[in-house]
């Protein structure tokens, strides 16, 4: 028998919630697996197993306050021959994730360009791309919306439009008389 104990959780800490089994009694464990999540108001901390057995009793049940070097549960010793082939399962479910991300990858979009670009419903092939290898740019995406939302450039019109009235002139700063009775000095 080996008895799953309560690790020392950090400085201060005294004592921690179990907050969830990840094994259930007369499941088999392989040594260093995590079977179970403590909580503190500081750390989450997963347990892993002592050594490979089959666990067999369950002390502090989900919830439980246990003290540091606190007895969780026991594992009945024993070579553990299910739980390697329980290992590889996972891997081959988590091989398609990263070839899912695979055209994310090809996508030569950032994310500051690609956000723009959904947030304003724009074709990103529509946008002609000054970056390295040909990629948008967020300045690329800008410049584009500022065309697309400009007015149209005005067509010629029969008659003129009317001059705008010329604004009174008004002198250069340094010209005009001081106003505060100030008195520019030559230092010497």
């Amino acid at each position: 028998m080996t008895d799953i104990i309560v690790p020392a959780l950090g400085e201060s800490v005294t004592e921690a919630t179990v907050a969830k089994w990840f094994k259930a009694v007369g499941e088999a464990v392989a040594a260093d697996e995590p079977l179970v999540e403590l909580e503190t108001d500081k750390v989450t901390v997963e347990v892993p197993a002592p050594a490979a057995g089959t666990l067999q009793e369950i002390t502090a049940d989900t919830g439980t306050n246990v003290a540091v070097g606190a007895v969780l549960g026991r594992l009945a010793d024993g070579a553990v021959a299910p739980a390697p082939k329980a290992e590889p399962t996972p891997k081959p479910a988590a091989e398609p994730a990263p070839a899912a991300a695979a055209p994310a990858e090809t996508s030569p979009l950032s994310p500051a360009v690609r956000k723009l670009i959904e947030e304003n419903a724009l074709d990103p092939a529509a946008i002609p791309a000054t970056g390295k290898d040909g990629r948008l740019t967020k300045g690329d995406v800008l410049a584009f919306l500022e065309t697309k939302s400009a007015p149209p450039p005005p067509q010629p019109e029969l008659a003129p439009a009317p001059a705008p009235a010329p604004s009174p002139v008004t002198p250069p700063p340094a010209a005009r008389a001081p106003e505060r009775g100030e008195e520019r000095v030559r230092m010497t």
